[in-house]
């Protein structure tokens, strides 16, 4: 990649965002030509668009979205590549951390930041003095994760 670049979309925290997020991290990404890094960045991205959801939106669907105009928290994407690495960012605005816990077999929930972990070269969360926080992986471009 010869230049920095930077996209970012404001969503609704509610779970009907997730799939938006996953089709906007889609698209930049294909704009930007990185459309091998697209199955890797699209679970990425669900996964923390996801926890943000659960930690500041309505988690139950279906709901009325018209209704909630107004009233539901936002959630912040921003997708960047500078050089070699492609960096995801999720803000919401909970100021707890989020914890990675092991899962049992029969759990169906639990495994979102282990898979962050493992597809992601780092990852990690900055709670802003400001309010909220700020969940972040980063990937190698070139290595499709």
């Amino acid at each position: 990649m010869d230049q920095a670049r930077s996209n970012c979309m404001l969503l609704a925290g509610m779970p009907s965002s997730v799939g938006r997020a996953r089709a906007y991290a889609r698209w930049v990404l294909d704009t930007w030509q990185l459309s091998s890094m697209v199955d890797t960045v699209e679970l990425l991205v669900s996964e923390l668009v996801t926890n943000a959801v659960k930690a500041t939106g309505v988690v139950d669907e279906p709901v009325d979205e018209d209704r909630l105009a107004g009233t539901v928290s936002t959630v912040y994407l921003s997708l960047s590549a500078l050089a070699d690495t492609l960096l995801v960012e999720v803000w919401d605005v909970s100021s707890t951390p989020p914890l990675r816990r092991v899962a049992s077999e029969t759990d169906e929930t639990g495994r979102g930041l282990l898979l962050v972990q493992a597809l992601s070269k780092e990852w990690g969360c900055e709670v802003l003095q400001t309010g909220g926080k700020i969940v972040w992986c980063k990937c190698l471009i070139g290595e499709g994760a």
